[in-house]
């Protein structure tokens, strides 16, 4: 690991701003639409004259301000075969060329060049229409979109498997006592504690949706360039317990998730004597929080605060979260089922609700025996599960991203009060996500204020 040579490489970022109102996604949205492709001018070498994409520039992000364009691509090296292809299988809606269309332009280079899905006058050259019959159609010849994304999808399917037929059934788990556990003393301004490990890189979003519920964040750097530095932290990090009522560990990839897997640095620095003890009187003197999410699951797994509670030694017979199924990182939005709501983080929800998560890692396959998994479901401690479309836990990969056992997607401690979980709840927000429906907000952090507060 740390002898990787990686050569020189430029790496070149472009960003601007816009309001989220005037932005769209590149997926058809309509049947019915009429598709128009805007091209630049070229010069003798068939490179876009810079001043006609700046034209055309202007030209889209006015109909998309009026509204008159509701999808928008750019071809790439595959030209408009290819965007066309992958603007259609964002909602599995199909495509019909127009008649002056031919094979040759579908196939050519049109780099600089903007398709648009349309709503009102069409302002530029007519490329065809959306349909709902889920197929490419040119001329006399057609491809279904099932047989296009078979072949597109199956070019890796050797080396990472993600078509194989799911388990004939998974069950969904419904723990319907609704048993939360009240704190002794209320609290007007609750406090979270929020450790940064080296490779950690979701602590802002996790103190931004804490302060926004009404909790005071404070974000703590371990300090782990040397041995004096790592004592410091470890003093500091356990008077820092001692004045909040709650931990959260964000998501990250800490020390690379090296050596040989996730968490291993912060389970190290959690199992520190000092640290240890504070993290005991917080949970059962104090009646305080826990929270992991990714890489903090990770880290809570390993220490054994999910399941049990405790920071306690644990073995191959304990559960445990391992690679991927399909055996490399998964970045993507997942839907979840809530299939206990006993913890004071899910309070504001009830069982059988389904929010839409993103998810990004590459171990995050939840395994346990079947045995433990029968007890923490009668014990109400699998908080959530990865379900289809129809709401149903699944192991199809499609929807359950890493493979884990039961689809479960979240764990909680036998009294609900430590909660771990892989899906990023904390990215939420105005403007996220506005290509694809669904419930974004747990309101998971507004319960564990409401849990010191009211």
């Amino acid at each position: 690991f740390e002898d990787l040579d990686v050569p020189p490489t430029l790496v070149s970022f472009a960003v601007t701003t816009g309001k989220t109102k005037d932005v769209v996604s590149g997926e058809f949205k309509h049947a019915g639409n009429p598709v128009i492709i805007l091209r630049p001018e070229t010069d003798e070498n068939g490179l876009p004259k810079a001043g006609s994409v700046i034209e055309n520039i202007r030209k889209v992000t006015s109909l998309i301000r009026e509204n008159a364009a509701v999808s928008a691509y750019t071809p790439a090296y595959g030209g408009i075969a290819e965007a066309v292809y992958k603007m259609c299988i964002g909602n599995g809606l199909g495509f019909k060329y127009a008649e002056h269309v031919k094979t040759e332009d579908i196939f050519a280079y049109s780099y600089g060049s903007f398709i648009l899905e349309t709503t009102g006058e069409i302002v530029g050259e007519t490329l065809g229409y959306t349909t709902e019959d889920k197929t490419i159609r040119l001329g006399s010849e057609s491809l279904a979109l099932s047989e296009l994304s078979e072949i597109y999808e199956g070019r890796l399917e050797s080396v990472y498997p993600c078509m194989e037929k799911p388990a004939a059934y998974t069950e969904t788990f419904s723990y319907n006592k609704k048993e939360i556990y009240v704190p002794n003393i209320k609290i007007g301004k609750p406090r979270v504690l929020i450790p940064v490990f080296p490779g950690t890189n979701c602590e802002y979003d996790t103190a931004k949706v804490m302060e926004d519920a009404g909790a005071e964040s404070r974000i703590f750097v371990i300090n782990n360039l040397t041995k004096d530095g790592i004592t410091r932290s470890v003093d500091e990090f356990a008077k820092e317990v001692g004045k909040s009522q709650m931990i959260f560990l964000p998501g990250g990839f800490s020390g690379g998730d090296e050596p040989d897997g996730s968490g291993k640095f912060i389970m190290a620095f959690f199992r520190n004597a000092k640290i240890k003890e504070s993290v005991r009187e917080l949970l059962g003197k104090r009646d305080g929080l826990m929270c992991g999410i990714c890489n903090g699951f990770q880290a809570l797994i390993k220490l054994g605060l999910v399941p049990f509670g405790d920071i306690v030694d644990t073995d191959e017979n304990c559960p445990t979260l391992t690679f991927n199924k399909i055996a490399r990182h998964q970045s993507k939005l997942v839907r979840i089922r809530v299939s206990s709501n006993k913890s004071p983080w899910l309070k504001n929800t009830e069982v059988g609700d389904v929010y839409t998560v993103p998810v990004s890692h590459g171990e995050g396959r939840f395994y346990a025996s079947d045995e433990v998994i029968k007890r923490l479901a009668e014990n109400g401690q699998i908080a959530t599960q990865y379900v289809d479309l129809d709401g149903n836990a699944t192991e199809d990969i499609r929807f359950n991203p890493n493979g884990s056992a039961f689809a479960i997607e979240g764990i909680t401690s036998p009294d609900g009060r430590v909660f771990g979980k892989m899906g990023h709840s904390e990215r939420t927000g105005d403007g996220l996500y506005k290509n694809v429906e669904g419930n974004y907000d747990m309101k998971m952090f507004k319960s564990a204020v409401e849990y010191f507060t009211k």
